[in-house]
């Protein structure tokens, strides 16, 4: 079984999860057999660790990480790398993979230059 965890950095405002939780939603519904879920870095539950440990009791052997950072900043250059690495040691059944960080994605890149032109046109 697979799982993918949409990670996200957090706020204190409930609204502001809402499109990170549709992700997640979209992933599950795309794509039967994958276990799809949020976690945050901060302000905000459930987080990476807890995330991975439910995904861990429910027999998932492979987790896909993806950030949802636009840039290469300390959380994603240096705080992530050492969760992911916190991981791979307390679950050494499991393989980890951490995707590149969303604002890393050469397509979510056009989508966004597209929906500014869009935007510009009407």
């Amino acid at each position: 079984m697979q799982g993918v965890i949409v990670f996200a950095h957090g706020s204190r405002d409930p609204l502001w999860r809402q499109p990170v939780e549709q992700i997640a939603q979209a992933i599950g519904n795309r794509q039967a057999g994958v276990v799809a879920r949020c976690a945050y870095l901060e302000l905000c539950e459930p987080s990476l660790t807890a995330v991975a440990a439910e995904l861990a009791a429910q027999g998932v052997t492979t987790i896909r990480v993806l950030p949802l950072f636009f840039g290469m900043g300390k959380h994603a250059r240096e705080d992530l790398p050492q969760l992911m690495a916190n991981l791979r040691q307390t679950y050494p059944h499991i393989t980890f993979l951490l995707l590149p960080t969303a604002g890393e994605n050469p397509r979510l890149l056009r989508v966004l230059a597209d929906m500014a032109l869009e935007d510009a046109a009407s």
